[in-house]
């Protein structure tokens, strides 16, 4: 019977693992820094108050269970003193990173960028990835470098639809919340301890190209065009495909973006919104900005 599973941060992606998990046949714990507020779709015997700088939470989390930590691993000097608290392995812990934690030259004129997998450089300064590498090295965890997530209430087509994004020629790495989450619990079960994972659907798109398909197929008519010479990254998930034999359930980003248009739709007539729009503390933002 597997371990309990304790969901470190309930945000976005976190709600959508505590569903996935739960379905599995696992024991689901979820937290949050407010769980009244923040959880009240998980029962309460299933909640659990966790907040990484206040010590007197810590305890909180159950022995031997299995972590997914899903906000940043910051500051380095409270993850370190936290997993002091921690049992040994066999408990196995999955973070979720962020693929900006790869180095990004700006002088750079190859177009289009090369391919990037888990043996390229990182951005060692930043400390997301110094906790990360540190809950790598230190505690045998399993990070997973996540691409920009989308999924119903965080919609690419949104972000066109404001202004947020526009037409430009950088490329753009995608991940659908319902694949990041079964990833996850994908790495639990067979990734390898102290590895590295990019977590992508495979294929990156170019924003200009993204815009023409939302003008063509749903009306949309993206903002002016910003002069942005930038060319982003191609983030390689083969090896994510390798050992975790992983299949994807939204392969194709715009087939996905129709069924959350749709959705969205639907939703809009009812007065419902089971999704709450905008960045959430999961460790990946809202809007992808130039590091995913």
């Amino acid at each position: 019977m597997p371990r309990p599973l304790i969901v470190l941060g309930s945000g976005y992606t976190g709600l959508v693992l505590h569903r996935m998990g739960a379905s599995q046949g696992r024991t689901v714990h979820a937290t949050s820094r407010n769980p009244l507020k923040n959880l009240v779709d998980i029962p309460s015997e299933q909640r659990l108050r966790f907040d990484l700088e206040q010590l007197s939470t810590w305890p909180n989390i159950p022995a031997s269970a299995d972590l997914i930590w899903c906000f940043p691993a910051t500051p380095l000097e409270q993850v370190q003193a936290f997993t002091r608290t921690l049992d040994q392995p066999p408990r196995r812990i999955i973070v979720l990173g962020s693929t900006s934690a790869y180095e990004e030259s700006d002088h750079s004129t190859e177009y289009p960028p090369p391919w990037i997998d888990e043996s390229a450089p990182i951005d060692r300064t930043k400390p997301r990835v110094q906790g990360e590498e540190f809950l790598r090295t230190n505690c045998g965890a399993i990070v997973l470098r996540v691409a920009g997530i989308y999924g119903p209430g965080r919609n690419p087509i949104d972000w066109i639809r404001t202004g947020r994004v526009t037409p430009s020629r950088k490329y753009v790495n995608l991940i659908h919340v319902e694949d990041l989450a079964s990833i996850c619990l994908a790495a639990l079960e067979h990734g390898k301890p102290g590895e590295v994972y990019n977590v992508s659907d495979g294929q990156p798109y170019i924003w200009s190209e993204i815009c023409i398909t939302a003008q063509q197929r749903w009306g949309m008519v993206p903002a002016a065009v910003k002069e942005d010479r930038s060319s982003g990254k191609r983030i390689s998930n083969a090896k994510l495909r390798a050992e975790l034999s992983y299949t994807f359930k939204h392969p194709d980003l715009y087939e996905a973006l129709a069924l959350i248009e749709s959705a969205d739709g639907k939703q809009t007539q009812d007065g419902q919104n089971g999704f709450q729009q905008g960045p959430r503390r999961d460790g990946t933002g809202g809007v992808p900005s130039g590091v995913f």
